[in-house]
């Protein structure tokens, strides 16, 4: 079966801009599949969800489709940072793609996601544009945070995506704020709150999944764990590895993070748990392609060979792809040019974002304070500033 037999209601979730016509071409098969987890989960204090999860020939297009413009896009961001059109600092997301992917086919948008600074793709997944990523990432005015967040600060909040924080592990407590705020307005909705392995030990993470699982809380807690917390191997700095089980009385999940149903199945299994129960731990078991961050190479603490085989073995757009062929949803070739397809719409998102503006020096001490809660300074001296201020 070709492409050409494929639904037209096979929309990814990204909206590509490119990818319009050659999905012109789409018909009608929508056939559910089943298809069986790479690897089994691991539970801590609950039961594993089933490995059997359904799916169809248009979400597993949209998988591959939407994962590949994330790859694509992490990969024209290194070179704009070295180009220096992206400055100060960038924590690419390019391996880890499946867990973005997989979470956001088992929610809806009234689920709110909040997460660290490598934050990207969580944009995309819910619904973000390539031209306000881009232009975010250079500064300008037409980003996703007016140009004044940078990499670090991506929000979409008519999307509940909450961001991007630059502090390690602050955004726990925050996450478990908002999932206080579903179920005290009584939403039947959840909050991702997500957070590396290196910031898997940090205090306030367990001050605040204490209150969760006193409050029952809405908050599923997900560590990406990609097994360097910076350049620092996780058997170097936790005791216990095992991520899934550090709630110790709350449940907890592993997931193989590189298989974008194996994640689906998770998140739809914690969603369902943390509206009837409180709070669960999902530990993705996942990989990073680039350095912690584009000032560390990643090579120094990790051999090129563990990259690579990583690559070969688990990468999370491979595995889709191989599924795509083997059950006959579309060809090599036609998923190549998909990926031609997906590499103009970057291209042409990065063209568009350089001739944005910057924004204007005035801009510099908005957004500060809340109008009529503080002082607004518009180029004010210090003598002025100091006279506005309670």
């Amino acid at each position: 079966m070709a492409l050409s037999r494929l639904s037209s209601r096979a929309k990814p979730l990204l909206q590509p801009l490119a990818f319009t016509a050659l999905r012109r071409h789409i018909s009608t098969d929508n056939t559910p599949l089943t298809i069986e987890t790479t690897l089994p989960f691991t539970s801590h204090l609950c039961e594993s969800p089933s490995r059997t999860v359904e799916t169809t020939s248009s979400e597993l297009l949209s998988f591959f489709h939407d994962m590949a413009l994330m790859r694509r896009m992490e990969i024209a961001a290194d070179s704009l940072y070295k180009a220096k059109l992206i400055r100060g600092f960038c924590h690419l997301y390019d391996g880890q793609e499946a867990v973005a992917i997989g979470m956001e086919s088992a929610i809806t948008k009234k689920d709110a996601i909040i997460t660290s600074y490598r934050d990207h793709c969580t944009f995309l997944g819910r619904g973000g544009k390539l031209i306000d990523a881009f232009s975010e990432l250079m500064g300008r005015k037409t980003g996703c945070s007016n140009g004044k967040g940078g990499s670090m600060h991506f929000y979409k909040k008519d999307a509940s995506f909450y961001g991007g924080h630059g502090i390690v592990g602050a955004q726990v407590p925050l996450g478990c704020g908002l999932a206080f705020a579903q179920k005290y307005g009584k939403e039947e909705a959840v909050t991702f709150t997500l957070y590396g392995d290196g910031a898997a030990n940090q205090g306030q993470l367990f001050e605040a999944l204490n209150i969760a699982a006193l409050w029952d809380l809405p908050a599923i807690l997900v560590c990406e764990n990609n097994h360097y917390g910076m350049g620092t191997a996780e058997w170097r700095s936790a005791k216990s590895p095992a991520y899934f089980k550090r709630g110790d009385y709350v449940p907890g999940l592993k997931v193989d993070g590189m298989d974008a149903l194996a994640v689906k199945q998770a998140c739809k299994f914690a969603k369902e748990h943390a509206l009837k129960h409180g709070p669960i731990i999902l530990e993705m078991d996942t990989y990073r392609y680039h350095g912690h961050s584009m000032s560390d190479p990643g090579s120094t603490y990790r051999t090129r060979g563990e990259i690579s085989e990583v690559r070969q073995v688990r990468d999370p757009i491979d595995r889709v792809r191989k599924l795509i062929i083997s059950h006959d949803i579309a060809t090599e070739k036609e998923l190549k040019d998909m990926e031609k397809e997906v590499r103009k719409e970057v291209d042409a998102a990065v063209a568009q974002a350089k001739e944005s503006p910057i924004p204007d020096p005035s801009e510099l001490f908005t957004n500060i304070y809340v109008k009529g809660f503080g002082a607004e300074s518009f180029g004010a001296d210090r003598k002025e500033l100091r006279a506005t201020l309670p």
